[in-house]
């Protein structure tokens, strides 16, 4: 019965609860998992079948930042969350909307844009998911509602939060995030607009 106490130091390392932070997954792959629709001009979309848009080039900016490869996923609108949720994909960078039933699911960035709500909704489409800007609203959206964008990523992982959003902090200070927000825009959506 020596061997116990050894034992009882190890049964939290054994735990299905003990898992490695995400920071550590990626730096250990070298790369940034991340998923998006490339369907929606100027945000991500395919251009003579290369990936491009707004956050194409803002995910990699973010890679480069964590010192990783940026692995960009296309996939469907309803496999986006439950992927990042799963860990399927590390984030989701897909004009995703501050809401509170994001909260409540996942942690995420400061926001990296704030817009308004129309340049994001699909005019045609009714609301599918959470990714839709008017994803919890049945009605069309009012011209003048901002909405804040952000990455999500699956909770309990502080140290890559801190490590995303000091990431996000540097493309903002240096200017970057302004010269791709009036690449794509034509106007500065990095800051909230004043009230």
């Amino acid at each position: 019965m020596r061997f116990l106490p050894g034992l009882i130091c190890l049964l939290p390392l054994l735990s299905p609860l003990a898992h490695a932070e995400l920071i550590d997954d990626v730096n250990d792959r070298g790369e940034l998992r991340i998923a998006l629709e490339a369907n929606t001009p100027p945000f991500n979309f395919k251009d003579d079948g290369k990936l491009t848009g707004f956050e194409v080039e803002l995910g990699q900016l973010l890679a480069n930042e964590l010192d990783v490869r940026a692995d960009f996923v296309v996939t469907e609108s309803d496999d986006l969350l439950p992927g990042v949720e799963t860990g399927k994909y590390d984030v989701a960078i897909n004009h995703i909307a501050e809401t509170a039933d994001l909260k409540d699911r996942f942690d995420y960035s400061e926001p990296y844009s704030h817009t308004d709500a129309q340049l994001i909704t699909h005019k045609e489409e009714a609301p599918r998911s959470m990714l839709l800007v008017q994803s919890l609203k049945e009605e069309a959206p009012k011209a003048s509602q901002p909405v804040s964008l952000v990455i999500p990523f699956q909770k309990g992982n502080p140290a890559f939060h801190a490590s995303f959003d000091n990431a996000l902090q540097r493309i903002k200070a240096d200017g970057r995030l302004e010269a791709l927000t009036q690449k794509w825009f034509g106007a500065d959506t990095s800051v909230e607009p004043k009230p």
